[in-house]
Parts: C-alpha cells; structure tokens; sequence
C-alpha cells in the first residue's frame, strides 16, 4: 500500500476498499454530490466510499458536525491545529490533507504553523496555551487516556467549556479518522488542488 506524506507534496491517493460510488441513489445524496462539487471541484473520497451506502441520517450528522465547530469558542487557528494533530497522530491521510486545505484558506501565518506542527512543543511559532492544547490531543489521540496533571494544564489557559471543546475536537476527528482509515480512504489531494487553482492550473475549489 503506497505511503502518503503529510501536507500538499507528494501525495498518492490510496485505493478504497471499497468502490467509490459515482451515481448515488436517492434526492439527498444526488444533491450532496452536486453541492460537494460545486464547493470542492470534487465529490470526495469519503462520501462516495462511506456516505452514499449509509442512510441520509448518517451525512447529515456529519455535516452538523462540521457546523458545530462554528459554535466553538476556541480560536479557529487553534481548532484546526488540534484537528490537524489528532489526523496526524492516527495517521488518517485523508483528514490531514482536508484540514490543511481549510488552512489554506486561512492567513499565511497559520499555513507556517502547520508545517511546524511537529515541532509545536520547541518552535517559537506556539504559543504555551497552543502547547498544553496539542499536549492533550496528542495523549488522548494516542493513548485513548490523559493524566489529570495534563488537565490542570490545560485548565491555566482555557475555561472549562473550552476545555470542553478541545475533548470535542479530539473526539469527533477520531470519528472522522476512523471512518477514513477503516476503509483505506486516502488523500484527495485537496489542497494541491486549491495551490494550483491559485496559479490557474485548475479549476478553483472554492
């Protein structure tokens, strides 16, 4: 099976277990593939893979998943990079190349700390606060458990319902992450396509 690397450069795109579906059954699916593409340039992986053979129900809760981290009270910059820590920890290729497309749409500053998120616990690009959130996905993401000394560091810099967030953030990208990986759901190369729209190579994604 062909490794994928994070970021935008040198992606392969994996082969799902199961075959994607191009021309899905049912109004609701139909216009979620029309509304995907006309966002995304594309119906992506997971919907054609996992989506369209489950009931409507299931996608409209992953939408509203995707809504209710409007409603966080977490700094977005702050949100993407624990999503993007998490998708890195269970190496989900797919989850890793969608959030840093979202990054992309974000200011210069953030798209450097993606690429210095390795390095989040000595670069100067984190901030402490930034240090003691990713400190908690990474140990829940990996080890399904936290000390509560790891809590109490959270708590000098966030409130409990954004502590609160942070555990769901962590909690619904492993939903996410899981749902990729169990059916070998790769990259799809999102944000290389949004780099190369940018230089009129391809058709815009947004």
């Amino acid at each position: 099976m062909p490794v994928e690397e994070p970021g935008c450069r040198g992606i392969e795109v994996l082969s799902a277990y199961l075959p994607p579906i191009d021309h899905p059954r049912g109004l609701m699916m139909k216009l979620a593939y029309f509304f995907t593409r006309r966002q995304l340039g594309k119906v992506i992986t997971p919907v054609r893979v996992h989506s369209a053979r489950m009931p409507p129900a299931f996608g409209s809760c992953y939408f509203k998943m995707q809504k209710l981290d409007q409603v966080l009270r977490l700094p977005r910059e702050t949100s993407l990079l624990i999503r993007q820590q998490v998708a890195s920890t269970n190496m989900c290729m797919f989850c890793m190349d969608a959030t840093r497309f979202s990054a992309l749409r974000e200011p210069a500053g953030n798209q450097a700390r993606f690429d210095g998120l390795p390095q989040y616990r000595t670069s100067p690009l984190f901030t402490d606060a930034e240090r003691a959130a990713l400190d908690y996905a990474t140990k829940l993401a990996a080890g399904k458990q936290v000390r509560r000394s790891t809590v109490d560091r959270l708590a000098r810099y966030y409130s409990e319902r954004e502590t609160c967030d942070i555990v769901w953030l962590v909690a619904s990208e492993h939903l996410n992450n899981m749902t990729n990986i169990g059916l070998a759901v790769g990259s799809d190369g999102l944000c290389q396509m949004r780099q190369a729209s940018q230089f009129g190579r391809t058709r815009p994604v947004s």
